[in-house]
């Protein structure tokens, strides 16, 4: 399906291009979102009659993200989860939570301006991007952690998880002197003899 692209989409094209799509992404997606529109001969000849006053709306729509981005930039946000001693969450953290941390830091964004490949599963400080605007990304750091005082140690630098290590040291394990205690092996086999002699 061909469509007209009214905003910048990464990957895709710059506003104003005719691209074409898998005809899914332009219903589910492009369409209901108003990022295009079919790219049929009446909206051509609507968009070129709308297009500077698009054109004008996104170019101030991005000196406003840009604005907040310079604010935003770099900020990092604290999220409080329940988490095994390993590190491993118990549940993740979503674009939902990422979005309503960072809204209760003072500034107010939609979890679909949140980028994330999967969601965070481990405790620790991750890096997550926000699109503010198709052309103005920024980077947050989200600091995963059980509670405020274990945000603080993660924030200098302390690995507050517990690897559990299991694993035997053989440079320093003896299995004659480790494993079996000579006095106590002499007395179970003195016993052993007595019973012999009485029988």
């Amino acid at each position: 399906m061909q469509v007209i692209l009214l905003q910048r989409i990464a990957k895709l094209g710059q506003m104003g291009d005719v691209v074409s799509v898998k005809a899914g992404y332009a219903r589910n997606f492009l369409l209901p979102q108003r990022k295009a529109l079919r790219a049929t001969d009446e909206n051509r000849k609507q968009f070129e009659s709308q297009r500077a006053q698009l054109e004008a709306d996104n170019l101030a729509q991005k000196s406003e993200a840009e604005q907040v981005a310079e604010k935003l930039n770099g900020q990092t946000f604290i999220a409080i989860r329940q988490a095994g001693d390993t590190g491993q969450l118990y549940g993740s953290v979503s674009t939902r939570d990422i979005a309503e941390v960072v809204t209760e830091g003072g500034f107010t964004i939609d979890r679909n301006q949140v980028v994330m490949e999967r969601p965070i599963k481990n405790l620790g400080v991750h890096e997550v991007e926000v699109a503010l605007h198709p052309e103005v990304s920024v980077l947050v750091k989200l600091n995963v952690a059980r509670s405020e005082d274990e945000a603080e140690r993660q924030a200098r630098g302390e690995d507050v998880t517990v690897i559990k290590d299991e694993a035997l040291d053989l440079e320093t394990f003896n299995p004659d002197e480790d494993m079996f205690d000579e006095d106590a092996l002499a007395d179970s086999e003195a016993e052993g003899e007595g019973e012999d002699d009485r029988a």
